[in-house]
């Protein structure tokens, strides 16, 4: 009976959403939120060797998202000229006092063809040696791209912004000088695509900016110089029924503004790292942050909109959880649930608006080792996929159920696309597109 109630939900959430079956824009897709609508031509088991419509390598390291228009998938990755060094993986501190590498390195954009997943295109936006270092597990080119259908933006933080059209040439660029970021650790904010504008936030550790530019030109409408000392995150467009408002979740708060760059409200409290991005369904917005809270914020707030100490709630905040956070993952709400897959493989869920707890950590798989990608989610299943390339389908719904493990056997820390009935998946040196080849078993 739970089962069914939840899946009659589905189609509403969907709906409310606005998520499209063709295309995948940018980061987590349409919404943001990684949730596509059902689709039977999706699948929900796959391997190295099964499902595999194709496979492509991409020639340098990135861990930004696929991004998928019509028949072109879009990607972004930064290649030197010594030989790659291969990831470190799994748990450990960030290295102290890091140093850039002192090779040239090319900036590019790559375009391949949907269906054949031949390399279309690379454009070279960029080359030089890098002026900034990065953590061993980020790349200089973990922002995800964005497109509008006509033209692919791409932003790649302590360099700039850069548009291209369809064939690949650079319409405009907008450069901005390097600066140091928290811990030496780089940047991994995408960029924001909303109407006629593109939105970018370059929180670092000197000189901290957001800048709403022409889509068209480039041309810098406004610039909010910012006090804010670096966020990992990417910002939120939110469309609810008082106003459109954008997103910021940086060191220890959240911030929102208008459309002419004014801070409408700010909600502190939150935590030191910010990488989780927010998102809204329900009529709420979704705040998480690295090892902390979680928020769910009603529309129309104003000022200071922080909880006192001993509130879990309040007239802007419709509820909290003091620990719920991920670290480096976004959470996700799938039907009338929030779910949190933590970054040691651990999943847990809540009522998406209540936040009361359906369940407590539940571990994914004892061998499942760290998550670093954010999980999705289409026909009644969540998809969680490990740093090793497993990616676990796990029943949505008021119960925690594993159903299978899908190995590509190939190290991967980027969230993948979902469209057209098919997953983008990018792993550290390839590109796959896996959807249903035949008759696919069913789960007995």
């Amino acid at each position: 009976m739970l089962r069914r109630a939840f899946l009659a939900s589905l189609p509403l959430a969907f709906d409310a959403a606005g998520a499209s079956p063709g295309n995948w824009p940018g980061f987590r897709g349409p919404d943001a939120t990684g949730v596509s609508g059902d689709d039977p031509r999706l699948p929900e088991r796959w391997s190295a060797t099964e499902n595999i419509l194709w496979k492509t390598q991409i020639q340098g390291a990135g861990w930004s998202s696929p991004i998928v228009w019509g028949n072109r998938v879009f990607v972004t990755a930064a290649a030197g000229e010594r030989k790659k060094e291969a990831v470190q993986r799994g748990f450990y501190d960030a290295p102290q006092n890091p140093q850039p590498p002192k090779d040239l390195h090319h900036w590019d954009v790559f375009a391949l063809d949907f269906e054949t997943g031949r390399i279309v295109w690379r454009t070279e936006v960029h080359r030089g040696v890098p002026n900034t270092p990065r953590h061993p597990k980020n790349s200089y080119a973990s922002e995800t791209p964005v497109t509008d259908g006509a033209f692919i933006y791409a932003h790649f933080g302590n360099l700039g912004a850069y548009c291209l059209d369809w064939k690949g040439r650079i319409v405009w660029s907008k450069k901005w000088p390097p600066h140091a970021t928290v811990g030496g650790w780089g940047t991994a904010s995408s960029p924001l695509l909303d109407q006629e504008r593109l939105y970018i936030l370059d929180d670092n550790a000197e000189a901290s900016n957001l800048l709403a530019l022409d889509k068209k030109t480039g041309r810098e409408i406004w610039r909010v110089v910012r006090h804010e000392q670096g966020s990992w995150a990417t910002p939120y467009i939110w469309r609810n029924h008082h106003r459109t408002e954008i997103v910021v979740s940086v060191t220890n708060k959240v911030q929102s503004y208008d459309w002419s760059g004014q801070v409408l409200w700010e909600l502190r409290g939150t935590s030191h790292n910010k990488i989780a991005s927010p998102f809204s369904a329900h009529g709420l917005l979704y705040i998480s942050a690295a090892y902390g809270p979680v928020y769910a914020i009603r529309p129309g707030a104003s000022g200071d909109i922080s909880l006192a100490k001993g509130e879990s709630s309040n007239g802007a905040v419709a509820w909290s959880l003091a620990q719920g956070g991920s670290y480096t993952t976004s959470p996700l709400v799938y039907g009338d649930y929030y779910y949190t897959l933590h970054d040691r493989g651990f999943l847990t869920c809540h009522e998406a608006t209540t936040g009361r707890e359906v369940y407590g950590k539940q571990r994914i798989d004892r061998e499942a080792g760290e998550f670093t990608s954010s999980p999705w989610a289409y026909n009644g299943r969540l998809f969680c996929l490990s740093e090793a390339g497993d990616t676990f389908v796990v029943a949505a719904g008021p119960e925690f159920n594993v159903l299978r493990k899908n190995s590509l056997e190939e190290f991967t820390m980027a969230t993948p696309a979902i469209a057209q009935g098919s997953l983008i998946l990018r792993t550290e040196s390839s590109l796959f597109r896996i959807g249903k080849t035949g008759a696919e078993t069913q789960q007995p």
